[in-house]
């Protein structure tokens, strides 16, 4: 019974081969599902899917036809499955219910960092032999308000970075977590959060009630001079109201790992075709902004883990167990 793993990347296949060796038989693709590769999975009872993949209904209904019975998600997201439309087919979902916070954490700062610093234009410069510190002045963060929206494992583990460069920490969750609190951290309103905030991390699930969750009122709220940084989920933050108050001149920095359009770019090469998306080519040419694919989440550790996870949902599906990382259970 061979599972067929889509959207897999240079990286991580060999993880994903060595992992299920053995145990489990696995074909990899680097193409993502989506409604025209779906007809790929037929004769296939299990896939495995990545955080760009399409599982709306009509593709889950191309997969059911064909005898798919799993959809084993290598992501703790999962945002981007139809679980309704999975239950009625069916199906199973199960997904990844935690991995390395730190390599979400740790990444975040980096961002963070890198607009401070002005890293990238730095760099660039040098690489030309542009020796000049024109433009490139930062701001200590020690002394600093940092502002983390969602406290859960990854939110914990920025805040904790922040607490070691001293600086002040406001929080906003649905449940305080007591270790933010151990670091001094005072929980508020978002709205007060944003208001005083230097430096914005986001760490919430994307779910209907946050999306947008940085909406046009929010951005308005937030300091001038401050950094926004999202490694979380890209429908976060309204990106037409971020360009336009980038274009007022506003903030120091944004960092940005996600996009809520990034379906269908990240991941992929397209630097040899035209940029269609209108909002992220014009969000690019911003001096104070920096975007990466959705690569947060990327370290041998945090990959080792998700694939890991990803054998023990194989594995759990086939010998009819049911763990905590299912979503939509064996009908």
């Amino acid at each position: 019974m061979e599972i067929l793993a889509f959207g897999v990347q240079s990286d991580e296949k060999p993880l994903l081969e060595r992992a299920f060796a053995g145990r489990q038989e696995i074909r990899c693709l680097d193409v993502f599902l989506n409604e025209d590769t779906a007809p790929i999975a037929a004769g296939h009872e299990m896939v495995s899917t990545s955080v760009n993949c399409d599982l709306g209904p009509g593709v889950l209904e191309t997969l059911a036809a064909g005898g798919t019975r799993l959809v084993a998600q290598r992501a703790t997201g999962f945002n981007n499955v139809d679980l309704d439309a999975a239950a009625r087919l069916g199906m199973t979902v199960a997904r990844v219910s935690a991995y390395s916070p730190y390599a979400v954490a740790e990444f975040a700062w980096t961002l963070a960092m890198a607009v401070n610093r002005r890293i990238v234009r730095a760099a660039t410069r040098t690489r030309d032999f542009d020796f000049r510190l024109d433009g490139l002045m930062g701001r200590d963060l020690h002394g600093r308000t940092a502002g983390v929206l969602g406290t859960g494992k990854i939110g914990a583990a920025f805040a904790r970075i922040a607490h070691g460069f001293g600086m002040r920490l406001l929080g906003w969750d649905a449940a305080e977590n007591p270790d933010c609190r151990a670091l001094g951290m005072r929980y508020v309103t978002k709205e007060r959060l944003l208001a005083e905030s230097d430096l914005i991390s986001l760490h919430v699930p994307l779910m209907p009630e946050t999306q947008h969750l940085i909406d046009r009122t929010a951005l308005k709220t937030m300091k001038d001079d401050a950094i926004l940084v999202n490694s979380s989920r890209g429908g976060l933050v309204d990106t037409a109201a971020l360009v336009h108050e980038l274009r007022a001149g506003r903030f120091t920095g944004v960092g940005l790992d996600v996009y809520e359009s990034e379906a269908g770019l990240f991941f992929l090469d397209k630097s040899l075709t035209a940029m269609e998306d209108d909002t992220l080519a014009r969000l690019v040419t911003f001096p104070n902004v920096l975007v990466t694919s959705h690569q947060a989440y990327y370290t041998e550790d945090a990959v080792a883990q998700i694939v890991a996870a990803t054998l023990r949902n194989v594995l759990d599906y086939r010998a009819g167990r049911r763990s905590e990382n299912v979503l939509v259970p064996r009908s």
